[in-house]
């Protein structure tokens, strides 16, 4: 398993989302925003200790959070390029962790269906 790939990216998707909160101070005041901190600040330090830990469904399990991540990432740049008049921190911090869940998705996909060939089941 590409364990030290897969944990930069995780760790890279936490301070791109943490220092983009913190930047973004006012949103946690929101309703509705715990939900937002689990999944992009709880979620990938819970995948990171998956990943330490050597579990070989946790490489998927970053896969699927990534895709969401990615679309959801996709979406909020379209929203701020169309219709905020405003594009500075949020579009460059959601273009980098589009690029880290993309990456995600391609070690972890490589991570969960490369099989060892000297490993016999």
């Amino acid at each position: 398993m590409k364990q030290t790939a897969l944990l930069n990216l995780l760790i890279g998707i936490f301070i791109v989302e943490t220092g983009f909160f913190l930047v973004e101070s006012g949103m946690l005041t929101e309703p509705g925003m715990a939900w937002r901190i689990g999944f992009f600040i709880l979620m990938p330090l819970a995948l990171a200790v998956l990943i330490w830990l050597r579990l070989r469904w946790a490489a998927m399990a970053c896969v699927i959070y990534a895709t969401v991540g990615l679309a959801l990432d996709i979406a909020t740049i379209i929203q701020v390029t169309t219709k905020d008049s405003e594009v500075g921190v949020s579009l460059i911090a959601n273009v980098i962790s589009g690029l880290f869940n993309f990456l995600l998705i391609v070690f972890g996909g490589r991570s969960f269906l490369g099989v060892d060939p000297g490993r016999r089941l």
